[in-house]
């Protein structure tokens, strides 16, 4: 793994926070530079552009929630603890890094084979067959009522994904701010395993 010196670590550093806020497309290496408290140039040697930046930024966030998420998938508890650890891991990742989701869309749409590779065939991925075997299993014991795995996974996924996506859209809807949204997502995290788990009694 490469090792970064002072200058380079500010500036990721940096790019994180722009990017958390701006995004993308809103951010200006400017405005990178200022924040890391460097000059243009400076930043220009080291990384010629904010996509190279936001790269970084961004697959560093999803080998992140990839190691929460496998953490939890691979500890010995019971599956219903899992449930709520995996979207607790899932909605803490995506608030600090509020821009993954749309990126990953980008992604997805623009280069399907390279997110593919990149995230799925990433080392870190959650072995979520083996999570669906369990689930399949609680099933069979009566523990949960016979639904499909995968269309579970899917809906647990989008309940924590969506409000992300939809976030400037859901706050003019509410009539939220920055802070209020932040704490509905920190009930959200309560509020999608109670659902869930209410959706699966027998």
């Amino acid at each position: 793994m490469q090792t970064l010196n002072t200058t380079e670590q500010q500036i990721i550093e940096a790019a994180r926070k722009i990017f958390m806020h701006k995004g993308l497309a809103g951010a200006r290496m400017q405005d990178i530079a200022d924040e890391a408290g460097i000059n243009k140039a400076m930043l220009h040697y080291y990384y010629r552009s904010k996509e190279k930046l936001f790269e970084i930024v961004f697959w560093e966030a999803i080998d992140q929630l990839l190691v929460r998420v496998n953490a939890v998938l691979a500890e010995k508890m019971p599956v219903e603890e899992k449930i709520g650890a995996a979207v607790s891991h899932y909605i803490i990742t995506l608030s600090d890094n509020p821009y993954l989701p749309l990126f990953v869309l980008n992604e997805i749409q623009q280069n399907p084979d390279r997110i593919i590779q990149r995230f799925v065939h990433a080392p870190l991925f959650p072995n979520v067959q083996v999570f669906m075997q369990e689930i399949a299993a609680a099933m069979e014991q009566g523990i949960f009522r016979k639904v499909n795995p995968p269309q579970l996974m899917v809906s647990i996924i989008s309940m924590c994904i969506f409000p992300f996506v939809a976030k400037p859209l859901l706050q003019a809807a509410f009539t939220v701010n920055d802070v209020q949204f932040g704490m509905m997502m920190e009930e959200r995290k309560k509020f999608v395993t109670d659902f869930v788990m209410h959706a699966l009694q027998p």
